[in-house]
């Protein structure tokens, strides 16, 4: 009979069905069960898998499971993740260490200085979907609350270089063949895990961003052909999204063709509007705050080296168009209308100037183009807040494009779609009313002293335009 079977006895409960003294003699036990086969390996590989299984559920919750999350039991479970030559055995530890950093953040820098970077480096050149995961997230991990440089790994273990082979994996597995690759949730979080760490590595050592940079290509290869999950910011989408905000979109090996291949030149450009517009209409603008910044920021550097042809077709996807302008810009129901109201949310105002910048740099960044194109109303705040002169021909009246009829430069309607007053036009005596009424309000406003202003009442009853004398009327308004 094998050891286990004599000597280790199999848990007695669940974790959650255990007192705590009695969770901790059974984590003690499984240690030590690990620990003595370190010294003289005994233990068959199913044995030596189902103890580090157990280990790893006692540890979803540190409390009372101390010899896990100590620098005794790391050592323990790094040695079993780097040093087996069992796969499972090997998986088994990694999935307890990424738990134990995740739960206990002061385990980071044990498992640093235990070793344990440059033998996950080594391990992740592997081409292997779960130890991708595993790797990646505690990589991922060591990116925060540890004074580990990854200079090393990147320099001399390869580590971009592994990434962008598993990336280009993926990608490679979502264009192959004619029938929809779906791929399997484990695959999915796998690929999750390393694009957060690429975006990570990325922010915190851009002066390896060359190394970064070859992944872009396998990066727009997987949006162009992944489903759009329901919500569409959901993961892994929302990654690989994130991503792109850090790497150089034209790179010097192949400039803009990754991102205008010739078999469909507005394919990445397509896919991108198509996910920005789903997510406009799933999520409240409190959460598109958060969601949809790094959307409209890739966006943003598309358009910036993207060739004419390219940015007109943005412009059609995101400016108002002609149907638009039946109704003043921004009543609609297009994207555009909904990009146009989001600028002025007063919850998000990341979005708010993220939406803005990209529909200046779609006008061009003319500042009177950018008027005509969306109103003087939704473009006189943007301009003023960063100190942008607004042209005085940006007040004039100008001309849809397509139609030729002129439109209202302040709400950018057209003006024979604008509605005619059906109100009468007012007697001489309700107009009098009304001076009267404007007057009052005019002194009483001057007399709080808190802005000097020439009531234009009083100004034309000086200038002769009034002769009826105007009195103080009983108005509580």
């Amino acid at each position: 009979m094998s050891r286990f079977t004599t000597t280790l006895a199999p848990p007695k409960s669940q974790p959650e069905m255990l007192t705590g003294h009695e969770k901790l003699a059974e984590v003690s036990r499984l240690m030590e069960a690990l620990n003595e086969d370190l010294k003289a390996p005994k233990l068959h590989t199913y044995e030596r898998d189902k103890l580090l299984e157990q280990l790893r559920v006692y540890g979803r919750d540190p409390s009372n499971a101390d010899p896990i999350y100590s620098r005794g039991g790391i050592k323990t479970l790094t040695h079993y993740a780097f040093e087996s030559e069992s796969l499972s055995t090997s998986r088994e530890a990694l999935r307890c260490i990424a738990n134990a950093l995740l739960l206990r953040a002061n385990l980071r820098q044990v498992f640093v200085d235990l070793g344990g970077p440059r033998k996950a480096a080594e391990k992740l050149k592997n081409q292997e979907t779960d130890d991708e995961f595993l790797l990646c997230r505690i990589f991922f991990l060591l990116t925060y609350e540890t004074k580990f440089d990854f200079e090393d790994l990147l320099d001399n273990h390869s580590l971009a270089q592994s990434i962008d082979n598993h990336i280009r994996r993926h990608a490679n597995q979502f264009s192959q063949g004619d029938k929809a690759y779906v791929p399997t949730a484990i695959e999915m979080a796998a690929l999750s895990e390393c694009l957060k760490l690429l975006f990570n590595l990325s922010n915190f050592y851009p002066q390896q961003m060359a190394a970064f940079t070859k992944s872009v290509e396998s990066i727009f290869k997987i949006l162009a052909n992944i489903a759009i999950p329901t919500p569409p910011l959901e993961a892994p989408v929302n990654y690989l999204i994130n991503t792109l905000i850090n790497l150089e979109l034209d790179n010097s090996d192949a400039g803009t063709a990754i991102l205008f291949p010739e078999s469909d030149k507005y394919c990445h450009i397509d896919k991108l509007i198509n996910i920005l517009d789903r997510a406009i209409l799933a999520y409240q603008p409190s959460q598109l705050e958060k969601l949809a910044v790094p959307i409209i920021t890739v966006l943003r550097k598309i358009h910036d080296i993207a060739p004419e042809d390219a940015k007109k077709n943005m412009q059609q996807h995101l400016l108002p168009a002609h149907k638009d302008r039946d109704l003043p810009v921004g009543q609609s129901d297009s994207l555009s209308s909904r990009l146009l109201r989001l600028s002025t949310s007063a919850v998000a105002p990341s979005l708010r100037e993220g939406i803005s910048s990209l529909l200046f740099e779609l006008s061009g960044k003319d500042a009177n183009q950018f008027v005509r194109n969306v109103g003087y109303g939704f473009a006189a705040g943007y301009l003023m807040s960063h100190d942008i002169p607004i042209p005085a021909s940006a007040k004039e009246t100008g001309e849809d494009d397509e139609s030729g009829v002129p439109i209202n430069p302040i709400t950018g309607q057209r003006l024979d779609k604008e509605p005619v007053g059906e109100e009468p036009e007012m007697t001489m005596e309700e107009k009098e009313r009304e001076a009267e009424r404007l007057f009052v309000l005019f002194e009483r406003l001057r007399a709080t002293g808190v802005v000097d202003v020439q009531n234009p009442v009083r100004q034309a009853m000086e200038e002769g335009r009034f002769d009826r004398r105007i009195e103080e009327v009983d108005d509580p308004d």
